[in-house]
Parts: structure tokens; C-alpha cells; sequence
């Protein structure tokens, strides 16, 4: 099954489900993607927050001269990172270096703390597309991360919550920059699976219904430009697709 989060034309929030290009909810469908439209699509959940995996892909690791970390790398985006399906975003002005990061995120179906690995399904609502858009300029020069990682719509999410059943355990994880390809990696190349994951991060701290997990992005991250039309595509779950603004 596939959720979608959606605006409907009279300006309520309304979740439906995904079948054959159409939204349904109560007896009514709209089309998905339409010239018109007809509705606005939405982040799939809304986090408390979005708890980010650093360096999960050894490729990607080795892309930037890092190492392999020997426990998962967390930090985290707050609310005010989120955005869209279709949404513009503006990243920070007068940066050398603005990067697409595309990622398989969990979405966290209900309040949970110390999770033993063998009982992480049972606190996953499902899965969604998530880009870790990242200012290289001042995360190369903090250690916190917040100006690099934590700026207004930094983390597009979406289109569609895709409950577990759709997504494969290879699933492939993939960004294109303008229709071009720049990352493929596969889920079952993540460094720390899901369940390790899970039960790291709820030792710490708790888990909300709505939280977003991104589990790392795959060799391939680059630079942006204004203008520039994302697409970060998770096998199973859809296409995210959203432009970049630049002042």
C-alpha cells in the first residue's frame, strides 16, 4: 500500500491511498500528477524530527575521504527542514558547494524507546524518498552540522509513504540532476542495516509516530545549481522530484 498526505481542492489535509495514478480518500479520487493541480501533494508524515545516518555507504565514505565510522554517524535536521513533492527549495546564497544526497527514509509509526533489533518492524510505519540537501561550505567547517545540514527545506521528502511489504531489501536508491543520473546504490549496501539503525538510535533518544530515519546516501553526491530539477527515486516507493532556488 501507498500513502499520500495531500492538500485537497477545498484546502483540507487529507490522507489517501495510491492506486493506478490516482488518490483516493472517502469516495473520492483525484489524479496524482495532473497539469491542473488538482491537488497538493505533501510531506508523507510530519517528524518531530529526522534523524540523519552519516556515512552508511563505505563508497560514499571513500567518495569524501572519510572513514567508515564504527558505530552509526547520527546528527539530525529539525522540523523546518522539511519539504515536497513539487516544492522549490532555497538553499543558502554565496556557497560554493550545495549537494543532492538521496536516501531511503524509514518513517516511524508510533512512540518507541529501546527497541531490540528483532522488534524494529513492528515500530516501521513504512518507507519514503528523502534528499539530505547539504551546504558543504560551513559543514566542512562545524562540528555540529546545523548551518550545513539544518536550513529552511533541506530535507524534500516523499511523494508517498510505502508501507514495508513494497519496498525490497535491495531495494535500488537513486538521484537525477535534470533528468541526468548521479547516484545508484541499493539498500543492501548500507553499512548498518535498518534494525541496528533502530535500535542505536531509541537507546538514546525516543522515537515519534512521524519521525523520519535517512539511512545514508550512496557514492555519486554533488553539487547543485539555481534552476536545477531533482528527482530522488526509492524502488518501491516512487519518485520525489523538486527544484532548487539559488539566490
Amino acid at each position: 500500500m501507498k500513502y499520500v498526505r495531500f492538500r485537497d481542492p477545498a484546502g483540507a489535509t487529507r490522507r489517501g491511498t495510491l492506486e493506478g495514478g490516482q488518490v483516493h480518500f472517502a469516495n473520492e479520487s483525484y489524479e496524482f500528477e495532473s497539469e491542473d493541480n488538482e491537488i497538493d501533494v505533501l510531506p508523507p508524515c510530519e517528524p518531530s524530527k529526522i534523524v540523519c545516518i552519516g556515512r552508511n555507504y563505505a563508497d560514499h565514505a571513500a567518495e569524501m575521504d572519510n572513514d567508515v565510522p564504527d558505530r552509526p554517524l547520527l546528527f539530525l535536521k529539525p522540523p523546518n527542514t522539511l519539504a515536497g513533492h513539487g516544492d522549490t527549495i532555497t538553499a543558502p546564497a554565496g556557497k560554493d558547494r550545495i549537494d543532492y544526497e538521496a536516501e531511503l527514509g524509514v518513517v516511524i509509526g508510533e512512540q518507541c524507546r529501546h527497541v531490540p533489533e528483532a522488534k524494529v518492524m513492528d515500530v516501521v510505519e513504512g518507507f519514503t524518498c528523502v534528499n539530505d540537501v547539504s551546504n558543504r561550505d560551513d559543514q566542512r567547517q562545524e562540528q555540529n552540522w546545523v548551518r550545513g545540514k539544518a536550513f529552511d527545506g533541506s530535507a524534500p521528502i516523499g511523494p508517498v509513504l510505502a508501507t514495508p511489504e513494497e519496498v525490497p531489501a535491495d531495494a535500488t536508491v537513486e538521484s537525477r540532476v535534470n533528468g541526468e543520473t548521479k547516484q545508484r546504490g541499493s539498500r543492501s549496501q548500507l553499512i548498518f542495516s535498518i534494525p541496528e539503525l533502530i535500535a542505536e538510535i531509541t537507546t538514546y533518544l525516543s522515537l515519534e509516530a512521524g519521525d523520519v530515519i535517512a539511512t545514508g546516501t550512496p557514492e555519486g553526491v554533488g553539487p547543485l545549481e539555481d534552476g536545477d530539477e531533482v528527482e530522488i527515486e526509492v524502488e518501491g516507493v516512487g519518485t520525489l522530484s523538486h527544484s532548487v532556488r539559488i539566490p
